[in-house]
């Protein structure tokens, strides 16, 4: 399989420094990670072979020493241990080993266990190609293809997870299976693989034999003709006749503002370690804010990053119903991350069975400007305008999972906010039909027809993120400040005031007490303000400091039945807030074990124990949902769309942080055509 290592961050082919010492969250180097593998296949713990690697990253120190490490007054000579955890599977079993790699030279194995639970580690790349070869070989699929008048050489078959769907779900003999099905592509037409599925035909292959224990051609569609599903330029144009738009580029004459230093960036007033992980892809930790006025760092996330993304499709048929996807569960987000163009995506990978591997560019740092206003006023009775333009620091990851490209924003702020965007495009997942216009379909067809024969099935994103807050220190508290309709009552001693005015709000207070106290429908009545406190510190007038979540507009919850398999998997898309007490072991929201899972070591399992959260170390799950039904527009690519949330300041500065920033000298030179108008 892959192993990889965040070889650069990607700042137009700048590489990030070594360090003597890594960071106690830096990801393994190719030399730690040839050390795993060694130290794993030459362990008499795993005799049975072949052996697959599905998962190594670093097994994180405890917190506190990790805090003490990066705050406190730890030197060289009190160096952290470095470990490793690596998931393999052998002898169809899934072994969990961590290993000793503080000498990479001589590592060792100091523990190891089997999973005997319900899951499975991810479906490796490796398995994938290996499957990928199996359909031509076998019979019965080549007379299917035959018999819709294809050749075989035309025809892709990739893998799915088959999901979980309790003792209706076939075992196929036991063990680890997938399923498989197929698009017709080798003929050249089109790189839109996608919009010709072959439907009708679904294989099932065990994983850990790597054979076709299973086979089913149910039914026969027409495939939908190539012409209009190229997306590739050369296949477009000349002539380009989309809209037009002058090239533009951004000229830093001073150089660029950030400067990184291993995998630790620093930018105006923030500071974070940026880090990478094979499941999560991309991770942010220890990112604090310069405070001018207190004169000192201070802290906002000991971690985040993307937990899972749960894809469903409202396709019950038999070739989709399982089409319910846990992506970084299931495939990978670290694996899937895409080299990123450093045209379009920002202003080669090879592989080797169990090997380190290099991705070159799958993580772009870089400042934004946008033209944004930070702030601004104008005085019209002293006649002046006081303005600051809104420069920001972006980190961002592409991630192609099958069809979807996911464009992962973390950008930071000098007003010291955290806003997270998720952007979706690629290509609609599609099935074939006899439909040829929208007047034929008489029934629910469970998409939209975007083109002949050709119906994009209507889905869900819900993208889930693991936010370990640390506002100004490890304990806070969540904060529900829910806006309450009163009436004037016309009675001082009340909050009244004798006017004319009948009504108003104010704010009610709610500290959660205990887990079932921080789960919350962000769409629900009456509006909230969700804020993390730290109990501790206050500031001057006496509030205590903190962050608030601000959701945007992707704040859609599941519609599943809380019966239905995939929901029971995923059961914590219900709501898009979950305050859990910090656990070093959840950090998956399905669970360690994912693939195929069944709920019962998910989120809200571990929220049911209902732990106390008020003054302690506490962990914001925050899911970003989106419905998607596909219009004409998303093809044969669909334009980005996004969705995001912020984290800002409240009560944290004791003003406007930005109050004394220095106005831009060149700002009257900006690009912008201003006319009067007349009133």
């Amino acid at each position: 399989m892959r192993l990889l290592v965040l070889a650069v961050l990607c700042i137009l082919s700048t590489a990030a420094t070594a360090s003597p010492h890594p960071h106690p969250l830096d990801p393994l180097s190719a030399t730690e990670l040839t050390a795993v593998r060694e130290a794993v296949l030459s362990s008499p713990l795993v005799p049975a072979r072949p052996l697959h690697f599905h998962y190594v990253g670093i097994d994180e120190p405890e917190k506190p020493e990790v805090l003490s490490c990066t705050y406190g007054t730890s030197t060289s000579s009190s160096i952290l241990p470095r470990r490793a955890l690596a998931i393999a599977r052998a002898g169809g079993q899934s072994h969990e080993l961590i290993i000793d790699i503080t000498n990479s030279s001589a590592p060792s194995i100091i523990s190891h266990a089997i999973h005997h639970g319900p899951g499975f580690p991810m479906i490796t790349p490796d398995e994938q190609s290996a499957a990928m070869a199996l359909p031509p070989k076998y019979s019965p699929f080549v007379e299917s293809v035959w018999r819709r008048g294809l050749n075989v050489s035309d025809v892709y078959c990739g893998v799915l997870s088959r999901g979980w769907f309790g003792s209706s779900q076939p075992s196929y003999g036991g063990g680890r299976v997938a399923k498989m099905q197929c698009v017709v592509g080798g003929d050249g037409e089109t790189a839109n693989l996608y919009a010709r599925p072959l439907v009708g035909v679904t294989l099932v292959v065990n994983l850990d034999r790597m054979a076709i224990v299973g086979y089913n051609d149910r039914v026969v569609y027409p495939v939908p003709k190539a012409e209009g599903t190229d997306y590739r330029a050369d296949k477009v144009g000349p002539p380009y006749t989309g809209p037009a738009t002058v090239p533009g580029v951004v000229v830093q004459p001073e150089g660029r503002g950030f400067h990184i230093d291993g995998h630790t960036v620093r930018w105006a007033n923030w500071e974070f370690h940026l880090g990478f992980d094979m499941r999560a892809g991309m991770v942010i930790s220890l990112a604090s804010v310069h405070d001018a006025d207190a004169g000192k760092r201070r802290r906002v996330l000991y971690r985040g990053f993307v937990s899972e993304i749960f894809v469903p499709y409202m396709d019950p048929d038999e070739e989709w119903y399982f089409h319910t996807f846990v992506d970084a569960g299931d495939f990978g987000l670290g694996v899937s991350a895409s080299p990123l163009q450093r045209v379009g995506d920002m202003p080669k990978r090879q592989y080797d069975y169990g090997k380190p591997v290099k991705a070159d560019d799958v993580i772009c740092v870089f400042e934004r400007y946008a033209g944004d206003i930070a702030w601004r006023h104008t005085s019209a009775a002293l006649l002046i305008t006081e303005v600051r333009p809104d420069v920001t620091l972006v980190a961002r990851m592409v991630v192609t999972v099958g069809n979807y490209d996911y464009i992962l924003d973390w950008e930071f702020k000098t007003s010291g906010s955290i806003k997270i965007v998720v952007s979706l495009t690629g290509i609609l997942e599609m099935k074939a039909s006899w439909y040829t216009h929208v007047d034929e379909m008489k029934q629910d067809a469970h998409g939209t027809l975007v083109a002949e024969n050709t119906v994009a099935v209507f889905h869900d994103h819900f993208v889930t993120y693991h936010l370990d807050l640390d506002i100004d220190g490890t304990n806070n508290s969540f904060i529900k400040n829910t806006m309450v309709q009163k009436r004037n009552t016309g009675d001082p001693a009340t909050g009244g005031a004798r006017t004319p005015r009948k009504s108003y709000w104010t704010v009610r207070r709610d500290v959660a007490e205990t887990e079932s106290d921080g789960r919350v429908d962000v769409n629900g009545v009456p509006p909230a303000d969700l804020l993390f406190v730290n109990p501790s510190k206050k500031s001057k007038t006496g509030y205590e400091v903190g962050y608030r979540l601000i959701p945007g507009g992707a704040t859609a919850a599941s519609l599943l039945a809380d019966d239905d398999y995939p929901q029971r998997r995923a059961s914590y898309t219900k709501k898009q807030v979950w305050v859990t007490p910090y656990n070093r072991s959840e950090k998956w929201a399905p669970g360690l074990y994912a693939e195929q899972s069944t709920g019962d070591d998910n989120l809200e399992a571990w929220s049911k124990r209902n732990r106390r959260i008020k003054d302690e170390d506490i962990v914001l799950w925050y899911t970003l949902g989106l419905h998607h039904i596909p219009y004409l527009e998303d093809f044969p690519v669909m334009p980005t769309l996004s969705g995001s949330f912020e984290l800002r300041p409240s009560n944290f500065f004791e003003n406007n942080p930005l109050i004394r920033t220095k106005p831009p000298s060149n700002f009257n030179n900006l690009n912008c055509s201003c006319g009067a108008a007349s009133m």
